[in-house]
């Protein structure tokens, strides 16, 4: 069994460990991997993707953690179940818990402090709650 996965490496792309729980995720709801898939090991899809190890092993804890996968010291990384609606959902909280630690780190690099910051958001989030379309940073 393949495991096709890529990486997006963009500054705008959310965290790697995030895109890899995301696709493996989504690999599993549409049946591509079936529980009792066995998964590549942390080392071995590390160096497929040419990403940090650690950034895998996240990736791996996290599906773990919401008991779509299940690691067994020395026999390796399986598929255990496909996402009910509560795993799903824990799994789209932590990938957004990732994109918004992205967020704060971007804006501190770019010298912001909160303020401007949540003011953004705020902007940005009433607009998705009118339905529309995202305000361009200047709009604030």
């Amino acid at each position: 069994m393949a495991l096709l996965l890529t990486v997006d490496f963009g500054a705008s792309a959310p965290p790697v460990y995030a895109q890899l729980v995301e696709q493996i995720e989504q690999q599993v709801r549409s049946g591509a991997l079936r529980p009792g898939d066995q998964l590549p090991t942390v080392r071995q899809l590390a160096a497929q993707l040419r990403i940090n190890f650690n950034t895998v092993a996240r990736a791996y804890r996290l599906l773990d953690q919401a008991g779509l996968i299940s690691t067994q010291q020395g026999r390796g990384t399986y598929i255990v179940s496909t996402p009910d609606a509560q795993t799903a959902q824990q799994l789209r909280r932590e990938r957004l818990i990732g994109l918004l630690q992205q967020c704060v780190s971007e804006a501190r690099r770019l010298g912001m402090d909160a303020q401007e910051l949540r003011a953004l958001f705020e902007r940005q989030l009433q607009d998705w709650e009118d339905g529309e379309p995202p305000s361009p940073p200047h709009a604030v």
